[in-house]
């Protein structure tokens, strides 16, 4: 398949050997030493997937990770040498899409790669529905009984989390986890702006995301 990836390393040789047999598979690839790198060619060019290296000097792959969930939804996929499993669960608290440890088959990561962009692109996505509101995650797209809505990353990530427990309430600290990640260090309160945002946007349907009262928020039918 086609795709521009973006590889974001310190090693030179795993780069170079990534790049090149990603290359034979037709994925063209640009390539990062380090975190400050990734964010300046994150801001120039549009990826299909990007694969982020955790354990880099300066700015490392959870930082980066971060940085690019405020704004994009672009599928990460990090490698590293990190096997633990709070390591493993605080990437993809912060938005990563798959995790792969070194060392790694190369046969695997493109598998693994392939399966991002398809599914970023939508190729056999799921489709979520809640009410009025209907939800394509593979495409990051939402409607509006029909009519589409464009979302900001946090707002959109907020309404897939209440879509994905539609019917159940989930606490501001629940929301917190699973949206900003668990090393956010703002308060509980930062959701109440979000939520009000997110119910702005969506017009009339906004109604469907319901306050529980000293708890959170939980998405309803209407």
């Amino acid at each position: 398949m086609d795709g521009h990836v973006l590889i974001v390393e310190d090693e030179r040789r795993l780069r170079d050997i990534v790049r090149d047999y990603f290359a034979a598979h037709a994925l063209d690839c640009d390539l990062a030493r380090d975190g400050e790198e990734a964010m300046e060619l994150l801001r120039e060019h549009d990826y299909d997937a990007v694969l982020l290296d955790v354990l880099m000097p300066g700015l490392d792959g959870f930082a980066v990770c971060r940085a690019v969930r405020e704004e994009s939804r672009v599928p990460v996929l990090f490698l590293t040498a990190l096997g633990g499993e709070e390591d493993i669960l605080r990437g993809y608290a912060l938005g990563a899409d798959d995790y792969v440890t070194k060392p790694f088959s190369l046969a695997v990561l493109l598998a693994k790669t392939e399966a991002l962009i398809r599914r970023g692109r939508g190729e056999g996505g799921e489709r979520l529905t809640c009410g009025a509101v209907t939800l394509e995650p593979g495409r990051r797209a939402c409607a509006v009984s029909g009519a589409p809505v464009e979302l900001p990353p946090r707002e959109y990530e907020l309404l897939l989390c209440l879509m994905r427990n539609r019917g159940r309430a989930l606490s501001r600290g629940q929301l917190l986890d699973r949206v900003w990640g668990i090393d956010f260090e703002g308060g509980d309160r930062a959701v109440d702006g979000r939520i009000k945002a997110l119910r702005a946007a969506l017009g009339p349907a906004g109604k469907q995301i319901k306050t529980v009262f000293k708890l959170g928020y939980k998405l309803e039918e209407g």
